[in-house]
């Protein structure tokens, strides 16, 4: 590794550390339509779409929260009325074993590629990287960190996307199709960069009650929610916010909290004694708790660099931990293994191809 990797990588994890200090981000201005007088709490996402940061150990663990999954409802009056689930939430994370990749495997990466004089072209996948302003002309040469490298041979530097040079390093972007072996890629085609996507807020998982959705206040954030949930962090996973009908203050608000154990009903009863406005209460996966205990352990990780972990993020529906990794072999798989992979969705920037 040499100094300039060595301070990229620095700024890497400083740079995260920072960002896991900092307040969450900007909730929504629901004060308008609950008459709350003040803004509820909301499990945004992250990566790309909700999100909570968290610090473990000295490594970057981007914890974005929650997403919704399946169960009753309240009426658009304000008398609880029971609502037919119509998604199942608290099934097991898909089988990883599909993203398994070995020597000798087909594989497919997408993304920014880094050329420096006198060494072979690399792939580098997206990566929580620390915002800072460079004036024009002073921007430092890319860089990728050693444990994120894919050596790539066989790559027309001549036919990225957006190529540039900044001191003497290539870089741009591409999708490439080749033969995997120890960290390098044989590439055999070659194509346009595949955009990344926002990962998608799941649909409420409870059907509306009868004459729909009707915006109503909600006491979501008022100190005695926050207490329940707090108390209930074991059994319960949220509060999640959803807007069924779009943003918009004449727009309805539904908070979703999921149950992981015990009896949702009466959890429901319990909740409903201190809550007020649209309901919609799930089976899930994961509580709260079960879901720190995880993201902890899988944050843990983070500071072995050949496991190539980049972060770690609830699903909102709480079924299961997405971690982001550079790719996914059996070393991988076995550190991973005590965690319980039935509550992981492996997220590889190395994708095996059938």
């Amino acid at each position: 590794m040499n100094p300039t990797d060595e301070i990229d990588e620095l700024l890497t994890r400083a740079g995260a550390q920072w960002r896991a200090g900092q307040p969450s981000a900007p909730e929504p201005d629901l004060d308008r339509i609950t008459g709350a007088g003040r803004r509820p709490r909301r499990w945004v996402p992250a990566l790309a779409a909700a999100s909570v940061v968290a610090v473990a150990a000295a490594t970057l663990t981007l914890l974005p929260n929650n997403e919704p999954v399946v169960a009753p409802a309240i009426s658009s009056a304000g008398t609880p009325e029971v609502v037919q689930s119509v998604v199942p939430g608290n099934k097991k994370a898909p089988a990883n074993d599909d993203l398994l990749v070995r020597n000798g495997a087909k594989v497919r990466v997408s993304g920014e590629i880094i050329a420096a004089r006198n060494v072979a072209p690399v792939f580098c996948p997206s990566r929580p990287m620390p915002t800072i302003g460079f004036a024009p002309g002073n921007e430092p040469a890319p860089t990728c960190p050693a444990s994120l490298k894919v050596t790539l041979t066989g790559l027309d530097l001549s036919r990225l996307t957006d190529l540039l040079t900044i001191r003497g390093v290539r870089t741009g972007r591409a999708t490439l199709t080749g033969i995997w072996t120890d960290r390098t890629i044989a590439v055999q085609e070659q194509s346009a960069p595949t955009p990344e996507r926002d990962p998608a807020t799941p649909p409420l998982p409870c059907p509306p009650p009868a004459g729909g959705w009707q915006a109503k206040p909600s006491n979501v954030n008022t100190p005695e929610v926050a207490e329940f949930i707090d108390k209930h962090r074991d059994q319960a996973f949220g509060p999640v916010i959803h807007h069924p009908y779009g943003e918009g203050r004449t727009k309805p608000v539904v908070v979703l909290v999921g149950v992981a154990h015990g009896d949702r009903a009466a959890f429901r009863k319990a909740f409903e004694a201190v809550y007020e406005g649209n309901l919609c209460v799930a089976p899930v996966r994961l509580s709260q708790g079960d879901a720190d205990r995880i993201s902890g352990q899988v944050a843990g990780l983070m500071n072995r660099d050949e496991l190539g972990i980049t972060t770690s993020s609830t699903q909102m529906d709480g079924s299961s931990e997405n971690v982001r990794l550079l790719v996914y072999t059996d070393a991988v798989k076995a550190a991973l293994a005590p965690i319980g992979l039935d509550n992981l969705r492996i997220e590889p920037a190395v994708q095996p191809v059938s």
